[in-house]
């Protein structure tokens, strides 16, 4: 697949994030995006500001000039040092920085409700970023990315083109247009390099309007060694990108969707390869995160799994041929019960007016406290089940919510 290379150059971005914000605070929708040939033509317009401030991006192009050895070669740069990938334990959210020789990347910013991106990258080191990336504008992952750009020099913002009317993502618009760094929304296809780095963007193809399936995903390659993030991005990105033919092959992926069922298919890790998973999660989050049946099918086929939750600070350090890993904290990520061993339980489970919840029909199965039309579906999409334990893969059901519909005696599984 051509892979197309933009060098930006700075344009009036601080205009279109203005107008972002009066579209968001009067509830209109937000103009179409600018496609990549007319933010090149736009570029090429105001080429002449960019020269007379010496200012030069950090991310290289080719030409349409270089042979394909050459063209090939300036793709893919060749390792000069140590990069170190940081998946930080910021609680129930994501924030992931990488460190390498002549770049620092940082991949969502944490939490609103809380401030622990920052003292982190300090802790590090950091004073300048090349690239804050924010995958999409929930609050978990766009949480401090403006206290990010007050705090440090900020080169580049990537963002997915998807609004948010949460004043969160209002605070981070103004932080982009008070701080002056470049903005861009990078599209299915396009490739960059910042210093020896290599960051292929694999989704999102357009805005949608759907903040997780709209997720920005990128593999990132450093020498022999490939990163995959794929932000929140559901079932049906993830089949779009294998139907795309992105090369989707990488040595350490961090699950999809803080390790949800909504995400992770079989078929995508197929197509993955991983040899090692990294989930961000919270520890005891209502959600569930990472889904039991996520965890099985990780370990069944063979990739070692590591988790925010149960490990802390997870931390990647490659010199491009091989990798190690080290956590702050030691554990195990144990999924459910053996088949085998929920057997007896799903025998007291079952009862003579129970409703399957792997056969009965949506009419049935909204007879179920907390089970109402969507989450119907929902539980018809994810079938089968073990257990009665087991509908916390649905979006929505937590353990409480769970105990519940136990309390109420209808749903079994037969």
């Amino acid at each position: 697949m051509d892979r197309q290379i933009i060098k930006h150059q700075p344009i009036f971005f601080a205009f279109l994030l203005s107008l972002s914000i009066i579209i968001v605070g009067c509830g209109q929708q937000q103009a179409p995006p600018q496609t990549n040939d007319e933010i090149e033509q736009q570029t090429d317009n105001e080429q002449i500001d960019s020269e007379t401030a010496g200012e030069e991006s950090h991310t290289e192009s080719t030409t349409n000039n270089e042979s394909p050895e050459e063209e090939e070669h300036s793709s893919q740069p060749e390792a000069s040092g140590e990069l170190a990938v940081h998946y930080i334990d910021v609680g129930q959210g994501d924030a992931t920085l990488l460190i390498g020789p002549n770049f620092t990347i940082l991949i969502d910013a944490g939490r609103h409700d809380a401030n622990d991106v920052t003292p982190y990258l300090r802790s590090q080191g950091v004073s300048d970023i090349d690239l804050m990336m924010i995958t999409h504008p929930h609050s978990d992952h766009i949480g401090q990315a403006d206290t990010v750009m007050q705090e440090f020099n900020v080169q580049e913002v990537w963002m997915s083109g998807d609004e948010h009317t949460s004043q969160t993502f209002e605070q981070v618009l103004d932080a982009i247009l008070t701080s002056g760094a470049d903005y861009h929304e990078p599209r299915a296809g396009d490739s960059y390099r910042f210093g020896s780095a290599l960051v292929e963007v694999v989704s999102p193809k357009d805005v949608t309007g759907d903040l997780n399936e709209g997720s920005i995903s990128v593999r990132i390659t450093y020498g022999d060694i490939k990163f995959l993030f794929t932000g929140d991005a559901e079932h049906q990105t993830e089949r779009d990108m294998i139907n795309r033919s992105h090369d989707l092959q990488a040595d350490i992926f961090q699950l999809g969707h803080h390790g949800s069922t909504t995400s992770n298919t079989q078929s995508f890790l197929d197509n993955v390869q991983p040899e090692v998973a990294i989930y961000s999660a919270g520890e005891g989050n209502s959600y569930g995160f990472p889904h039991d049946e996520i965890i099985n099918r990780v370990k069944s086929i063979g990739i070692d799994l590591y988790g925010t939750d149960v490990h802390g600070h997870i931390i990647v350090t490659t010199d491009g041929e091989q990798y190690s890993i080290s956590t702050n904290k030691s554990g195990t990520v144990t999924g459910p019960p053996t088949s085998t061993e929920l057997e007896p339980k799903e025998k007291q489970e079952t009862g003579p007016n129970c409703i399957d919840i792997n056969t009965a029909p949506k009419e049935k199965l909204m007879e179920i406290t907390q089970i109402g039309d969507a989450r119907a579906d929902d539980l018809i999409q994810l079938r089968p089940f073990n257990s009665v334990d087991d509908l916390n893969r649905i979006k929505g059901i937590g353990p409480g919510r769970v105990a519940d519909i136990k309390d109420q005696g209808l749903a079994c599984v037969q």
